[in-house]
Parts: structure tokens; sequence; C-alpha cells
């Protein structure tokens, strides 16, 4: 039984000893690159900036090509290390699921355009300082 109690104490000690790595917290400024895919094979960079606000699962703020170039987040999730949301981008719906990785947001966009043309990206932004 004593010994039960030691390993349990020792448990306890190691528990309190090692850092518990709390949640991301996703609010600020992120820019980096946007590529995407063309129709024809091809790939167009561009740049993304985002403003977000995290609130437990909740996300809201603002994304788009640039700065002052931007349209309100749609239906904003955090999910442990992951994001999705939606921006209407003058008619064209992107959905974003991004995942942090090494101080980054990266993942993939995908736009329905008014068309009904479809296009994907490749997200990399990292939080500005």
């Amino acid at each position: 039984m004593k010994r039960v109690f030691a390993l349990l104490a020792a448990v306890a000690v190691v528990c309190l000893l090692v850092p518990i790595r709390a949640a991301e917290d996703f609010t600020g400024k992120w820019s980096g690159t946007f590529a995407a895919g063309r129709p024809d094979g091809s790939t167009s960079n561009d740049t993304i900036f985002m403003d977000l606000k995290h609130k437990g699962a909740e996300l809201t703020g603002t994304a788009g090509p640039r700065e002052d170039r931007q349209y309100p987040v749609i239906e904003g999730k955090v999910a442990g290390d992951k994001v999705s949301f939606q921006v209407n981008a003058d008619g064209a719906l992107v959905t974003f699921t991004l995942a942090f990785a090494e101080g980054h947001l990266k993942g993939d966009a995908a736009a329905a355009l008014p068309d009904g043309q479809k296009l994907a990206a490749k997200v990399d932004a990292e939080r500005k300082k």
C-alpha cells in the first residue's frame, strides 16, 4: 500500500513540474502567403492578411489579401490547434481550414466563385509582431 501511495505521489510531483501547454490564442494580426492554383495548373502567388479575435471555440475578425482590403470572418471556429472560417470576398465564398504549427497558421483555402468555378490555395501566415 505504501508503494502505491509513493507511486501516486511521484506521479503528482512530475505532473506539477512538467509545464502544461495552454491552447494557442489566435487573437492578433497574421500575414503571409496565399498561393492559388489556377485552372491551367499554374500557381498565382499573393498575400494574405488576417486580423483575428479568438474567444473559446469562436473565431471572429477579418481576412483578405491586404490590411486595407478585408472581409468579415463568417462561421469562425477553433478546435485545438485548428481554425476554420469563411469570408465572402466580392461574391466568392472562400473557406479556410488552417492548423497552427511552428508559429504559423498553415493550410488550405477553397473558393467558390459566382460563375461556379472552384479554386484552391495554400495559406502560410505568421503572427505580425
